[in-house]
């Protein structure tokens, strides 16, 4: 299912770093575009997506962040959908970076989050605690509600909306690692958030 099925596009999504693997392959094919560093390995990791079907829109929030916020803004500018690994790429893990509360003033366009949870995964003893889902692994995707920030929003209300979004991936990562044993399950059916 394409990420975008779920809402009209363009949308701003977040999503955690440790996420990435499972969040690749479920949405290879997609044309969404996604921040990659500008660091030597950034290159490597931008061939690869652009391979998987993704839009490699180069930068972070520690090196070239106004430039990759321009390139977001063409993507969204031409009806393309953009995703922050939110709390990449170093972390701290869980604590989301202001980029998609800016860039949504700026464009108008909604953001909302997601999360992948997985039944079973090689989790590694990295900063992220990425997982790589093993063979046969269920997963549970839970999207949240879009959030539009005002393009008019001043510090206040754009610190309002950082905190939503926050909370926006809490919750959705707290009901997909609690639910994703279920996947598959006669009581399990659609949940939206």
């Amino acid at each position: 299912m394409p990420l975008d099925a779920t809402y009209e596009v363009p949308v701003i999504y977040s999503f955690w770093h440790r996420a990435v693997f499972a969040s690749a392959w479920l949405w290879r094919n997609s044309g969404i575009a996604v921040m990659v560093s500008r660091s030597f390995d950034g290159e490597y990791i931008a061939r690869t997506l652009e391979k998987l079907g993704f839009v490699a829109v180069r930068g972070s929030s520690s090196r070239g962040g106004a430039k990759a916020l321009l390139g977001f803004i063409r993507q969204l500018e031409q009806g393309v959908s953009v995703v922050f690994t939110i709390d990449g790429p170093r972390g701290p893990k869980y604590v989301a970076k202001p980029g998609p509360v800016l860039l949504s003033r700026a464009s108008g366009v909604p953001m909302a989050a997601f999360y992948i949870a997985l039944t079973d995964a090689w989790v590694l003893n990295s900063w992220d605690a990425l997982m790589i889902p093993k063979p046969f692994s269920k997963a549970l995707v839970r999207i949240s509600a879009k959030m539009r920030v005002p393009t008019e929003a001043g510090d206040e209300e754009m610190a309002n909306y950082h905190v939503q979004l926050q909370a926006a991936l809490e919750r959705v990562t707290r009901f997909a690692e609690e639910n994703v044993k279920r996947v598959g399950s006669a009581e399990f059916g659609l949940v939206r958030d």
